[in-house]
This record gives C-alpha cells, structure tokens and sequence, in this order.
C-alpha cells in the first residue's frame, strides 16, 4: 500500500549514521543559503530550493530515521500522556466531534446569525436541530484523518480513526511519499462514508500525487510549518488543509516554541488571523512547555464572512527563524543515558541539521 520503508530498527550502533545524515542535510542547506541570500529570495527561489530538496533522497532518508528514533525511542517513552502531542490531537478530536464540541460551535453560529439578522428567523431552531442531529454521526464512523509529515503514522493505533500518513521520504511502509506542496486537488468524491473509507483503504498509491477535496475530518500538522523556509509555504499548506477538510472539521497544528507563553503571542496572533482569513475559526489553543498547540474549525461560507480578513497575507506566518533569530526552541526532555562519545556525537549531529530545524532541538 505504501511506500519501501527506509528504516525500521534503530539502536546506539547507528547514532554514527544519523550524524552523517544530519550533515548532509546541513551541507545542503548552506549551499542553499550561499547561493540565495535569506533576504533575496523570491517565491519562485523556495519553490527551487524545495524541489531540490525534495530530491536529496539520502539525506531525507537519514533525517526520518532520526526524527523517528526520537518520536519513538524518546519523546514516547519519556513525555507524560497529558502532554504528548500525539495524545493531545486525540483528545482534541474526540472533544470537538464526539464530547459535545462541534454541537456547541453549530448553536453559536447560529446565534450569531440571528443576532445578525435582528433577531431569529422562522425554522432556526429547527435546523440547530438538524445540525446537531448530524454531528452524532461521527460516534459511528471513523474519523478520517490527514497526517502530514507523518514520518512513522503514530495515529495508525487508534481505533477512533481511519490515518492515512504522509511524507516526502516515509520512515515505515504505512505512510505514502507525498509532497503535500504539490499535491494535486480534485472533486470531491459523492459516497457514502463508508465506502469513502474503502477508497481511502484500497485506491491510495505511492507516491501519492492526488487525492479529492473534502475527503478528511482532521489534517494534522505536527512540527510541519517550522520546517519550511518561506511563509509563503506554509500559507500553501493551510490553504491545502482547507481544501481537503470536510465542512466543520479540524486543522490541527502543533509548532515548537520554549520561551514562555507570552513572549511569541504576537506570533501566534498573526498566525490565527492569517489561517482564520482561508476560512477558519480557531477552537482551541494551548501551550505546552515546548509547543504551541492550536485547532482550527473549517467554518461554512456565511460564518466565514463574518470572520474574514481581508488583509491577511502569507508573511503573517512567520517563525523567528525567519529573521535569522536562531534560538532554541526544546520539543526534547530527559535525554537518553548516554556514554562520553555517544553524547558527543548526538550533540554534532543535532548541531549539523538545518538552522530552521533548531526550534526543536535541545542538548540539556
């Protein structure tokens, strides 16, 4: 079903490999930057820039061994449950679908458009009724949820939802090689739920280069927008997610940052007025001691004029590391027990990966 898997085992024997593999990919990077000062480059550059990268396969292939052994030799073994990252888009899908939160968001819709209308109109309650009525459905279906730069699929274990993983090299054979940047959208497909989920079981290919819209109730993006370059990449990514989210579900994003809550708000402003302008309303949003966590609603055409920005454009979703503040931003605790020289190569290697990769890195 899905791609060759480039890694599967992972131990200390392989920390020498991982830490080439870092530097290639910070090798490339420098190349990059040598070539294109930050301030220089055009749209047109990071689309280059992506596309070569994209064809550094190796490279690629050792970064998601990596990113795996830390997901799962690391961070599941280490991170409590009530915050791990994995856990918490969980929770929040069965809150917002399951738990009364999408039912909630329908009655103040419809609030809002009577207010707006001066008062309610013959047959609201009527369809408050029906909406809330189609919302119990998602207690008998799966939920069909996206993965982008999915590396291993960790959603795969739950039974609540239909996962499909993506990624432009696959850590396991479960995920499909994907560049989302230029994933292919089409019509949307008239069926049933459940033969929907038999399309998404049984007609996905890798690589996978199309797939129809309004096809998920969830995309994820875990640590995904911090790695691109450009804000105008992660703008391409949102409006995606718009595109492939059915009416009322979920854009899930979660993105490192280990300062205190207050000290990027302005960021995060930013970065909800610009996804909320493609037709979104924030749900929730968090933070973690390493992370933003955010959930995002796909609102219907009249809800979303209420909400529109007409101003918002891609440079709202920057990162810091866009202005070269390269600090750290730790996504990582309680690192392994390691011998002198297992620790000095995991501090090289981590030291080699792309700067606007150092938000989630930490050497303690």
């Amino acid at each position: 079903m899905g791609s060759f898997s480039v890694c599967i085992h992972f131990d200390r024997q392989q920390f020498p490999e991982i830490q080439a593999g870092m530097k290639s990919c910070r090798s490339e990077y420098q190349q990059y930057e040598l070539q294109w000062p930050l301030e220089d480059i055009d749209v047109g550059d990071f689309d280059k820039i992506w596309q070569e990268h994209c064809e550094d396969e190796q490279s690629l292939s050792e970064y998601a061994c990596a990113m795996r052994l830390l997901a799962v030799d690391h961070w599941k073994k280490t991170t409590p449950s009530d915050h791990d990252r994995i856990e918490w888009c969980r929770r929040t899908c069965y809150e917002f679908f399951r738990g009364g939160g999408l039912s909630k968001c329908l009655e103040k819709d419809d609030r809002r458009r009577q207010h707006a209308l001066g008062g309610a109109a013959n047959g609201d309650s009527c369809e408050t009724e029906r909406k809330r009525m189609k919302t119990a459905d998602y207690n008998t279906i799966k939920i069909r949820l996206l993965d982008v730069g999915s590396c291993y699929n960790p959603f795969m274990e739950f039974e609540d939802f239909l996962a499909i993983g993506i990624d432009i090299v696959p850590a396991v054979e479960s995920v499909f090689k994907c560049d989302f940047l230029n994933l292919q959208i089409q019509e949307p497909l008239q069926l049933a739920p459940d033969t929907i989920d038999t399309f998404l079981r049984g007609s996905l290919r890798s690589p996978l280069e199309r797939v129809p819209r309004e096809i998920f109730h969830v995309v994820v993006f875990s640590l995904l927008l911090s790695y691109f370059p450009s804000p105008y990449q992660r703008w391409i990514c949102c409006q995606k997610a718009h595109e492939l989210l059915a009416l009322n579900g979920l854009l899930l994003i979660i993105t490192p940052d280990s300062s205190h809550q207050g000290r990027n708000a302005a960021m995060i402003k930013s970065w909800k007025k610009a996804i909320e302008s493609m037709g979104f309303q924030r749900w929730r949003y968090g933070k973690d001691r390493h992370l933003h966590l955010m959930a995002f609603r796909k609102v219907s055409r009249d809800t979303r004029n209420n909400l529109l920005n007409n101003d918002a454009t891609p440079d709202m979703l920057y990162i810091p590391q866009d202005f070269n503040e390269f600090e750290e931003e730790s996504v990582f605790t309680d690192a392994f027990t390691r011998s002198d020289s297992e620790e000095r190569l995991l501090v090289e290697g981590f030291g080699a990966l792309p700067e606007g990769m150092m938000d989630e890195l930490d050497f303690s």
